[in-house]
């Protein structure tokens, strides 16, 4: 598997298979270097931890430009859907979908969703984080956005999670001592990553909070550049 970080939340994950992306905000996204149609290249499968602009971003023009299934909370897909999405695989919290390659969990986040129409904030579903299984590859969490909570332990042991992609940012997510707090006592993944951090000036600007705070956990902890891609 090859993990790689666009800033703020987006990731792209590339199984022997298949590529997917993850919550994928370019256009708008002050800390996204690069070219989106790039970054979507070979794409056959979006997944949106919940619905809010910065985690929806660019998906449905992704997904008409690559023929990619979306795949989210039922009320999301159904919103995405009334907007011209073609393809989508709705979920919701607790369920689980085999689509071949690869298999994906919805679980809990502590957060909200809403999109906003004309100046009103539409309910779409719940904010949810996403857990990617691959036959012979690392089993990882991208946790969206979300708030420390005990269950947490209870999804890692169900999942067998190895690799957690965790919010650091505040404010609207976990901080950095909270994020691995989650990381040290209940998820206890073999590799965590930061994100959602350094893309507005109200979140925090660096992930210095959350690696710190992880010094001698014995947990490896991966800060990404962003673009490059990586192996996990």
């Amino acid at each position: 598997m090859q993990l790689t970080w666009f800033g703020h939340s987006a990731f792209r994950v590339d199984l022997p298979s298949t590529s997917i992306l993850i919550d994928p905000f370019f256009t708008g996204n002050p800390s996204f270097e690069g070219d989106a149609a790039a970054a979507a290249k070979g794409v056959s499968h979006i997944v949106i931890t919940h619905g809010h602009g910065d985690h929806v971003g660019d998906a449905l023009s992704i997904a008409e430009a690559n023929d990619a299934t979306v795949i989210s909370n039922y009320d999301l897909c159904m919103h995405l859907a009334s907007k011209g999405l073609k393809k989508f695989e709705p979920m919701n919290t607790g369920g689980t979908i085999d689509l071949g390659a690869f298999s994906v969990s919805l679980v809990r986040a502590d957060h909200s969703a809403g999109m906003g129409e004309a100046g009103v904030v539409v309910p779409v579903g719940s904010p949810n984080g996403a857990i990617i299984k691959a036959a012979g590859e690392k089993t990882l969490w991208h946790m969206g956005d979300t708030d420390i909570f005990s269950d947490m332990a209870l999804i890692s042991e169900m999942h067998g999670v190895e690799i957690c992609i965790c919010p650091v940012g505040d404010r609207f997510t976990m901080g950095g001592k909270a994020a691995a707090l989650a990381m040290t006592r209940f998820v206890k993944p073999k590799l965590a990553i930061p994100c959602h951090y350094g893309t507005f000036p109200i979140i925090d600007q660096n992930a210095s909070a959350f690696v710190s705070a992880m010094a001698g956990s014995g947990i490896e902890v991966l800060v990404p550049e962003k673009g490059k891609a990586v192996a996990v």
